[in-house]
């Protein structure tokens, strides 16, 4: 590259700056449950630790934030319910990592993540020995808080020390029922939940958008774009002091949205950063 290409390069990065939307608010989040392959739990992790949550994420323009967390066996044998359409089995997905990007710049940020991957793929920088269990772009809805004005917003709620979370995926018939199920949440379900004393701090919600047509073979096209919402609760303490909290959400869905259905209630740990805390403990 020569010196005007430099230039050329750097004066784009200028011009991208000074125009649009850079508010401080989560448009869209990815997540991303992953399974790595029997034997390979070592590899895997020192290469999304290493080089993947920076390189295939992080670096990435207008994601804000992320996070990595964890289910050793103990937590994925707490999964429910036992047929699910998420996971199978339920218990597959001992990772899930979550990444914030910036409301208004969800387009910009999938035109760089495409290319991004399929350079990092040419480049053998790409951990093949993994499956994507559950991995999709997910527009935000909204979300509750405990506290209401007190605490950590969203937008801090992958930075903010929190000692667990748990993923809940619910799937309706129709997108009717779907803006149903989202009214009861917000209106009943949360404010029921998320009393004081509540071992989660927050609940965000999020609905999943389809992948761009051009994405990377290995990663399964989105279910559910109509019919489908995704709750993350993010909890003050670890899920398996406070699993009680988290038992029957499917019979309490069933019961107030006809045709709605929990798929998956998921506990997790954080990971530790740069170590292989909790790897000896998946299997």
């Amino acid at each position: 590259m020569t010196d005007a290409d430099d230039a050329e390069e750097l004066q784009r990065y200028t011009e991208l700056a000074a125009r649009g939307p850079y508010g401080v608010a989560i448009g869209s989040a990815l997540i991303t449950m992953v399974e790595p392959l029997p034997g390979h739990e070592y590899a895997y992790n020192r290469w999304y630790e290493d080089d993947h949550f920076y390189a295939g994420a992080m670096a990435m323009p207008w994601m804000f934030a992320g996070r990595r967390f964890v289910a050793p066996r103990e937590l994925q044998l707490l999964r429910y319910p036992e047929k699910s359409a998420v996971a199978e089995p339920v218990t597959a997905g001992c990772y899930l990592s979550v990444y914030w990007v910036t409301q208004g710049r969800h387009e910009a940020h999938m035109r760089w993540t495409v290319q991004i991957n399929k350079r990092l793929n040419r480049d053998g920088r790409v951990y093949r020995d993994r499956t994507h269990v559950f991995t999709a772009f997910q527009q935000h809805v909204s979300t509750y808080y405990r506290d209401g004005a007190a605490g950590p917003r969203d937008i801090h709620a992958l930075d903010h020390p929190y000692q667990g979370l748990v993923m809940e995926v619910v799937d309706t018939e129709t997108a009717e029922q779907r803006r149903q199920l989202t009214d009861w949440l917000m209106d009943r379900h949360l404010p029921s939940r998320l009393r004081s004393g509540s071992p989660a701090a927050m609940c965000t919600i999020f609905e999943p958008l389809p992948l761009p047509v051009d994405r990377m073979s290995y990663v399964k096209p989105v279910d559910g774009t109509d019919t489908r919402l995704t709750l993350l609760w993010f909890l003050q303490q670890d899920p398996r002091g406070c699993w009680d909290s988290f038992t029957g959400l499917d019979g309490e869905v069933a019961g107030a949205v006809p045709g709605a259905r929990v798929e998956l209630v998921a506990p997790f740990l954080p990971t530790l950063p740069g170590t292989d805390a909790y790897v000896d403990e998946l299997r």
